[in-house]
């Protein structure tokens, strides 16, 4: 059973890799013996993730991109490909947060991350559908969501519209792209701590948000680890469309 949630030989295009989840997504995929297209816009910080995955035993590859800019979406996937192949399997994480009030929020705030969290994800998602169904070989796309794609949250409302906008852009391109043989799917975070957040987890306003989560702490990196496999490999062959919340049970409680 557990070769189901192999990747080897298959090439996975991960955005947003040099940090953060992105980075975590990238070596867990690289362990499952992916060929990893990692592409964002900081060099130095991916060179770094691809020595970490290389130095495991796995094959990366570096890959400036930013997803704001549909040329270079178009150039970075055509250079992953020449290196690799079309990759099977994409993950779509690349992301941005403003974090202010609705009063305050202006419209560079509102579009610098719009511009990243759903559009860019868009043209990365679409890109890569049409690069998989020009080869003909099928493909899988999962769209990094959030909790925030169905609750609220303060302070984050680009954040939260972009991330709902995207939980319905899983729907549809799942729906469009089935006849393609091209899976979409959405993985939804709830809190976890990254170099964004970790300052605000440490106040008395973050720990009280903590509170309020069911399992009474924050999401951890491997916790994803299963999820993330699921989603990208053919463990999951007959899913599409669906959105997967990874929160402590968050997106169901009350408070």
């Amino acid at each position: 059973m557990s070769s189901m949630f192999r990747l080897d030989g298959r090439t996975v295009a991960v955005t947003g890799a040099s940090r953060g989840l992105g980075a975590a997504f990238a070596r867990t995929l690289g362990a499952a013996g992916a060929k990893v297209a990692l592409m964002a816009r900081d060099a130095s910080r991916l060179e770094a993730i691809r020595a970490e995955i290389a130095a495991a035993g796995g094959e990366a590859a570096a890959f400036s991109l930013d997803v704001t800019d549909r040329a270079a979406v178009k150039t970075a996937f055509a250079a992953a490909e020449d290196r690799f192949g079309t990759p099977t399997v994409v993950v779509n994480n690349a992301g941005v947060a403003v974090t202010r009030r609705i009063l305050d929020v202006d419209e560079d705030d509102w579009r610098s991350v719009i511009d990243t969290n759903l559009t860019g994800a868009w043209f990365v998602a679409q890109e890569a559908a049409q690069r998989m169904a020009a080869a003909g070989q099928g493909g899988n796309i999962v769209n990094i969501a959030s909790l925030l794609a169905l609750r609220t949250g303060i302070g984050t409302v680009a954040y939260n519209a972009a991330k709902a906008g995207l939980a319905h852009l899983t729907r549809t391109m799942a729906v469009e792209l089935a006849r393609n043989d091209i899976r979409v799917n959405a993985l939804a975070p709830g809190y976890f701590e990254t170099d964004m957040n970790r300052d605000y987890f440490a106040s008395d306003s973050g720990k009280a948000l903590i509170g309020r989560i069911p399992y009474r702490r924050l999401g951890r990196d491997a916790d994803l680890n299963g999820p993330l496999l699921f989603l990208c490999s053919d463990a999951s062959r007959y899913v599409t469309g669906q959105i997967l919340h990874v929160d402590g049970g968050h997106s169901v409680s009350p408070i």
